[in-house]
């Protein structure tokens, strides 16, 4: 950095860089868990920067320092335009600039929101892993975005078993779509499309929530396949009451009690935390108590950290 030179990855590359390499990001992710549950991390509170004239739209800056054996500083400037479907457009892109650590210059600029999408799948991943007991033939999304599409490719990653998915959306022609996505990634999967949330989710005992939602809407689990894994990675989809009934892990309690999340709505509800086991970190590690109802849902909610 001397010469005053930033490194700058595009899209395209950053895609190349990282084609391929699921279940070594997945360790990635695991390693980083890892460092910030040990307290070598710096992570302040992300900051949304929203529009008086839109709501739905938003700008997120994310700040993070992680140590251990990455030694890494920088920040992602992250947007979720939900009007940007309508228009033909992904709802969300991002950037990335990385800092020296030693003189805090910049070193380079990167195209974040194919990280960004990969890190989520990546984390969605290693919770299906470590919290669903079994093998998973079946899967069940709700959202037909770019999330859930990269979290199908990382769980079929994980579990090379999974031979049928079954897909729900509000938008039917997007659900359409989807599902020809899907079957080119792998010919092989059997793709169902259910308009009914709850119909999928009886149907399936994994299943990755990845909405636009700003509010809950899942009010009720009581049909699903006892001791199901809930990825919620949307993070406003599921009622209070639903939080308070069955087993929650997070990414960091601190965290994802904010920004009206499911689970800041449930801890506003009854003024504290206790109904969090743990963080995935703290359940990997062993540090988590053990789940106390086997037949309970076992529900991630990941606030998705800078780290």
């Amino acid at each position: 950095m001397r010469d005053g030179n930033i490194l700058i990855l595009r899209g395209h590359e950053v895609g190349a860089l990282l084609q391929g390499r699921e279940l070594e990001l997945i360790e990635v992710v695991r390693r980083a868990y890892e460092i910030h549950d040990a307290k070598q991390s710096a992570l302040p509170h992300s900051v949304f920067l929203r529009f008086p004239y839109d709501q739905s739209a938003r700008i997120i800056a994310l700040p993070a320092y992680i140590g251990g054996d990455f030694a890494a500083a920088g920040i992602k400037w992250v947007s979720s335009f939900p009007g940007n479907l309508e228009k033909g457009m992904d709802r969300a892109s991002a950037v990335i600039v990385l800092n020296s650590t030693d003189t805090g210059r910049p070193e380079a600029i990167v195209e974040g929101s194919i990280i960004s999408a990969k890190r989520t799948a990546a984390s969605a991943a290693l919770a299906a892993r470590t919290l669903h007991n079994g093998d998973v033939s079946t899967v069940g999304l709700l959202g037909c975005g770019v999330i859930n599409f990269e979290i199908l490719r990382f769980l079929k990653a994980t579990f090379p078993g999974i031979e049928t998915l079954v897909i729900s959306d509000i938008g039917i022609e997007r659900a359409e779509l989807f599902k020809q996505k899907c079957i080119r990634l792998d010919p092989k999967l059997n793709v169902i499309i259910e308009p009914d949330t709850q119909t999928m989710m009886r149907s399936c005992s994994l299943i990755s929530l990845a909405t636009t939602s700003g509010e809950p809407h899942i009010f009720v689990l009581s049909g699903c396949i006892p001791g199901s894994t809930i990825l919620h990675i949307s993070l406003h989809d599921v009622s209070p009451e639903v939080i308070l009934a069955n087993d929650n892990v997070v990414d960091d309690v601190d965290h994802v009690c904010r920004a009206m999340t499911s689970i800041h709505l449930t801890q506003q509800l009854v003024g504290h935390t206790e109904f969090v086991r743990g963080t995935l970190a703290s359940v990997f590690t062993g540090k988590a108590p053990e789940k106390r109802d086997v037949a309970a849902h076992t529900i991630f909610s990941p606030f998705g950290l800078g780290v």
